[in-house]
């Protein structure tokens, strides 16, 4: 029964944090932490699209 317990909330969390994840991606915040320095980072594509 314990495990079941761990288990649930385990993917409660993680629920949690995909829903964060895509309410930050709508709201246009990115997950990137580059600081805006984003000149040699691999992913300033992602990060900072083009306006």
């Amino acid at each position: 029964m314990g495990t079941v317990i761990v288990a649930v909330i385990v993917a409660a969390l993680v629920g949690l944090v995909v829903y964060k994840l895509i309410k930050d991606k709508k709201a246009g915040k990115g997950s990137c932490s580059c600081g805006d320095g984003c000149g040699s980072c691999l992913n300033a594509c992602h990060c900072h699209p083009h306006k």
